[in-house]
C-alpha cells in the first residue's frame, strides 16, 4: 500500500478532503442534495517555503494549517444549517461586516479551544499526579502516571462528546472519509460498495496524531527534568511544538509503512479510533465520494500504483 498523501476531516453533515494546496468540502444540504466548494489553501505551511519541509518543524506548521483550516470549513459546512432569520438577504457591505465577524470570532473560538485543550490535557494531568507526591516520591514514576492520566482524560472525553446526536454523525462522516482513503489506497474503484466494505481505521489519522502527541510527551518529559514547579508548568507548555513535530514525524512514518515496529506504535491510536470512527450509511459514503473526487484523481493513482486490470 503506497500512501495517497489525501487526508481530511468530517464537518457537520459532510466531509472536508484535501490533497497539496487543494481541497474540497461536501456537505449533504438539509433539502437532500450535495454542495460540494473547492478551493486552495496555502497556509503556514505554503508560504514560508523550504522551512515547511525540515522535518520536525514542518509538523507545527501543518498541525497549525489544519487547525484553521478545519475551522474554516467546519464554519462553511455550518451555514447551511442556520436558522432561516439568518438567512435573510444582506447588502455588501452588511456581508463584509458579517465575514469580518466571522473570522474574528473563529479566532477566538481557536484561541480558547487551544488555550483550553493545553489547560486539561497537559496541565491538569500534572497537579493531579502531583497529588501523589506523598505516596510516589520519584518524578518520574509520577511523570509516567501523569501520561496515563492525560490519555485516560483524553479518552473519557471522547466517550462523553460521543453522548450527542451531532458529534455521533460527525464520527460516521468521520468513518466515510477513513474508508474513501483505505478504498483508493488499497487498489478499488471508488464506488459505495467498495467504500462500505473497506476499513474505518487509518493510520494516518488525526485521532492517531493526538495519541502519538499524549504518548511522546511522557518520554519527553521524563528526558526534560527542572526541580521549580513553576518550571515544570512552562516546560509541558514550551515543549508542545517539538512534540507536535516529533508526532507528525512519527504519523507520516505511519502512513507510508508497513513496518513492524511502526505498526505496533499505530495499534492504540487505531484502537482510539473505534471511538472517533463509526459505520456510516451509503448516503454519507456518497458525500464523501464526491469531495474526494473534486479534489483527487483516484483512477490515476490507481493505474501508476496498481495497475489498469485493478482499477478498472
Amino acid at each position: 500500500m503506497k500512501s495517497s498523501n489525501i487526508g481530511g476531516q468530517a464537518v457537520l453533515e459532510g466531509i472536508m478532503m484535501k490533497h497539496k494546496e487543494e481541497y474540497a468540502v461536501a456537505v449533504r444540504r438539509p433539502d437532500g442534495q450535495i454542495e460540494v466548494s473547492r478551493d486552495r489553501y496555502t497556509g503556514i505551511a505554503g508560504r514560508v517555503g523550504a522551512l515547511s519541509r525540515i522535518p520536525l518543524v514542518r509538523g507545527i506548521f501543518n498541525f497549525i494549517d489544519s487547525l484553521v483550516l478545519g475551522m474554516k470549513t467546519l464554519t462553511w459546512s455550518a451555514s447551511f444549517y442556520e436558522d432561516e432569520e439568518e438567512k435573510k438577504e444582506l447588502s455588501r457591505e452588511e456581508e463584509e461586516d458579517r465575514e469580518r465577524k466571522e473570522k474574528w470570532l473563529m479566532r477566538g473560538v481557536m484561541a480558547f479551544s487551544v488555550v483550553l485543550a493545553v489547560g486539561i490535557f497537559m496541565i491538569l494531568p500534572y497537579f493531579l499526579s502531583g497529588l501523589l507526591e506523598p505516596l510516589v516520591a520519584s518524578y518520574h514514576v509520577r511523570t509516567v502516571i501523569e501520561g496515563f492520566v492525560r490519555i485516560g482524560i483524553f479518552i473519557v472525553y471522547i466517550l462523553l462528546i460521543s453522548r450527542t446526536e451531532d458529534i455521533q454523525r460527525t464520527f460516521m462522516y468521520h468513518g466515510a472519509e477513513h474508508k474513501c482513503i483505505n478504498c483508493i489506497e488499497h487498489g478499488l474503484p471508488l464506488t459505495v460498495e467498495n467504500v462500505r466494505a473497506s476499513s474505518r481505521q487509518h493510520k494516518r489519522c488525526g485521532t492517531s496524531f493526538l495519541f502519538f502527541v499524549l504518548l511522546i510527551s511522557i518520554v519527553l518529559l521524563l528526558l526534560v527534568q527542572v526541580e521549580s514547579p513553576v518550571m515544570r508548568v512552562v516546560v509541558r507548555i514550551a515543549l508542545l511544538p517539538v512534540i507536535a513535530g516529533i508526532s507528525y514525524e512519527v504519523l507520516k512514518a505511519a502512513g507510508n509503512s508497513d513496518n513492524p515496529v511502526i505498526n505496533l506504535l499505530s495499534m492504540p491510536g487505531l484502537g482510539i479510533q473505534r471511538l472517533t470512527t463509526k459505520e456510516p450509511d451509503d448516503s454519507m459514503i456518497e458525500v464523501a465520494i464526491q469531495a474526494v473526487e473534486a479534489v483527487f484523481d483516484w483512477r490515476k493513482y490507481e493505474r501508476e500504483n496498481f495497475g489498469t486490470e485493478r482499477a478498472a
